[in-house]
């Protein structure tokens, strides 16, 4: 038993950003269902290799944000479709209702705040849309990162606007999302109440911006791309060793002093780089005899010494390597397919909760689609091939 176990959430979801907090309660032991428009479902199901054999619609691009979850199909374009969700709302009962379809479709998908809680008033609902509700237009991840300009921040100074390397505004609003659903569920516990929650994935990405908004909107200081160096800090760089890349980052000009005390340093000991702003300042020569320092150095031993005296740095890690990290590789949760036997792991969420922990960070295989359909409808006593054969599911 867990905190979260008696919580059931119906969340009608697709692409990243909902899945994605969804997973985060069902990592928390909450029974999470997905409820999926048939024939076809989340179109991230079609996305990505075929990694289970030859069988479609559970491609390796659905799988990640997937595990732990049921599926369930339901017609919402159909009266009965709609009448249908509102007795599983009352019925089984439903906790929090989730949706990030666009909201000019609330109404008509009969998913709107107002009309789910006359069926069950201490429902949790919550939209999550590219610009808020009121704002009809399309989104995906790199036009709200072009939007909230972060793509401004990010790239080579004289380059083009580069996309950061994972969906982070998806991501992101996501993780907010989360944060809301928590803050809505002790609300209830205290009030009784329940409540709609509207994300807007926009104002999620903007809300990271604080330093950058700040200077340049009170104080006019321009904010824009450096690559892999800081505005105000140096050295911070992807460098190279006598073998590798690493990172870089020295916070204050202590940790720089004692970099220069390490054994073949000395020659970087001048007085116009011993303060940061001196080695701004001369950013191009200061980086350039730092560099040639860095390259008679083995990774290893860079790592090792640096470590040692408090400064952050590490390799510039493949993939591969972040999997075999001994903080992530015990703390990865797994699924295995029981049709195919295929496993497959993610990374385990910022904390571990309790359930993973007793479930031995293993999680159910994302669904079928529709997989759960007999599961949910039959257990509420509904004949589901009478509601297959109205086209219901």
């Amino acid at each position: 038993m867990t905190l979260f176990h008696s919580l059931t959430v119906l969340s009608l979801e697709q692409a990243t950003t909902l899945p994605y907090m969804t997973l985060r309660l069902a990592e928390e032991g909450a029974r999470v269902i997905r409820l999926e428009n048939p024939p076809y479902g989340d179109p991230n199901r079609w996305i990505g290799p075929e990694v289970l054999g030859d069988e479609k619609g559970m491609n390796a691009y659905f799988l990640p944000n997937n595990l732990g979850k049921e599926s369930i199909t339901l017609n919402l374009r159909t009266e009965d479709g709609r009448t249908l969700l509102r007795q599983l709302i009352r019925d089984l009962p439903v906790d929090i209702f989730a949706t990030n379809n666009r909201a000019r479709s609330y109404q008509k998908l009969g998913i709107d705040y107002e009309t789910l809680r006359q069926v069950k008033p201490d429902l949790i609902w919550l939209g999550t849309t590219g610009f808020g509700p009121d704002v009809d237009e399309a989104a995906y991840d790199p036009i709200l990162q072009a939007r909230a300009g972060w793509m401004d921040l990010t790239g080579e100074p004289d380059g083009e606007p580069q996309v950061f390397g994972l969906p982070m505004v998806d991501l992101g609003a996501g993780e907010h999302a989360y944060g809301q659903v928590m803050k809505a569920l002790y609300r209830r516990a205290v009030t009784g109440e329940g409540c709609r929650i509207d994300i807007s994935m926009l104002q999620s990405a903007v809300s990271w911006m604080v330093s950058p908004i700040m200077l340049t909107h009170s104080f006019n200081i321009p904010v824009t791309r450096r690559g892999n160096t800081h505005q105000f800090f140096a050295p911070v760089s992807v460098l190279p060793t006598a073998d590798d890349l690493v990172y870089i980052s020295v916070g204050n000009d202590r940790q720089w002093e004692a970099i220069t005390r390490l054994p073949g340093f000395a020659s970087l000991a001048r007085p116009e780089y011993a303060t940061n702003a001196g080695r701004i300042g001369a950013k191009e020569q200061f980086y350039e005899a730092f560099t040639a320092v860095l390259r008679t150095i083995p990774t290893d031993d860079l790592i090792a010494q640096f470590r040692k005296i408090g400064v952050a740095v590490s390799r510039i890690n493949r993939l591969p390597h972040v999997c075999a990290d001994p903080l992530i590789a015990a703390n990865l949760v797994h699924a295995c397919d029981p049709r195919t036997e295929t496993e497959i792991a993610i990374p385990p969420p910022p904390v571990i909760p309790d359930y993973l922990r007793r479930q031995k960070m293993a999680l159910p295989f994302p669904p079928r689609l529709g997989e759960h359909n007999e599961t949910v409808f039959g257990a509420l006593g509904y004949d589901v091939s009478a509601l297959r054969e109205r086209s219901v599911i």
